[in-house]
């Protein structure tokens, strides 16, 4: 009796262990591919959130592929095709890194003047939902669209953290992010070391984009003469390319191999310069 007993209680916890990798494995939220996340996060970045994520490689495809189709017919060359149908196919995501650059640069340079004007309205008696809200008229002038509408949601649901929340994943900016942290903690625990706190973050601010500013002026003499390196060869043959039986030489096995070895070559020495010469940036945080 004993013996089966013990059976059913096995066969019980057998059971229950299927059970339990069962729910484990099938019952999960599905989760966002790392390559479409990337893609929504620089489409975020560089303020095109209404745009869907699979504009961007679609747009890519096409720039791509009538690129390519355009040089060879052009020039008969295979490898020159494939070249342009890889450069142009990159030149989207180039523009909205480009874009998103600019954004983060321009929203840098504004940040510390929208923290003084918060920190002034705290020190007024604004509250803080009042004090966030006041962004939209004297916040960096990109993000001030999303400052109207926490403005609006606030003033419709009276809750501050969940608003406060979707403006953060609205703005995708890691200045904000601290800053949001900040006014969240405060909110959570009281105290009335807000208005210091919030000064010191803008001095912080400050001292960061003047060493930024420093550091990316004594570079760009550098940048530019690499860039002009990278670019002089390619420049010759284009003008090379005028004359006719130029693109002749290139049409054979050996050409090819030599064009798509100074490419190769190209790429990389100017995909290294850019790494070792990159500026750290700032990242977000609580994401």
């Amino acid at each position: 009796m004993n013996g089966s007993m013990d059976g059913v209680r096995v066969g019980a916890l057998l059971g229950l262990g299927v059970f339990c990798v069962w729910w484990a494995c099938w019952t999960r939220p599905p989760r966002v591919r790392r390559p479409r996340r990337r893609v929504r996060a620089l489409l975020d970045a560089a303020g095109w959130p209404e745009v869907p994520t699979a504009a961007l490689p679609f747009v890519c495809l096409v720039a791509g592929t009538g690129a390519g189709v355009l040089v060879l017919a052009v020039s008969a060359v295979p490898v020159l095709g494939f070249g342009a149908c890889a450069a142009a196919a990159w030149a989207p995501v180039v523009l909205a890194r480009s874009r998103a650059r600019r954004r983060e640069q321009d929203a840098a340079a504004q940040w510390p003047d929208a923290v003084d004007a918060m920190t002034a309205s705290v020190r007024a008696g604004a509250t803080l939902p009042e004090a966030v809200a006041g962004l939209a008229v004297r916040g960096p002038s990109g993000f001030r669209p999303a400052f109207a509408r926490f403005a609006a949601a606030h003033r419709a649901s009276g809750s501050f953290d969940a608003e406060l929340e979707r403006l953060r994943d609205d703005l995708a900016d890691p200045v904000f992010d601290r800053l949001a942290a900040t006014v969240r903690m405060t909110r959570q625990v009281g105290g009335s070391d807000l208005g210091a706190t919030l000064r010191t973050f803008s001095g912080y601010l400050r001292e960061d984009a003047r060493t930024r500013g420093e550091l990316q002026a004594r570079q760009s003499w550098t940048v530019s003469a690499a860039r002009l390196a990278v670019a002089a060869p390619w420049i010759v043959l284009a003008l090379l390319a005028t004359r006719p039986g130029t693109l002749a030489a290139f049409a054979d096995t050996t050409g090819a191999l030599v064009l798509a070895g100074g490419a190769a070559l190209t790429a990389g020495s100017y995909r290294l310069m850019l790494r070792l010469g990159r500026l750290p940036t700032p990242r977000r945080v609580l994401t």
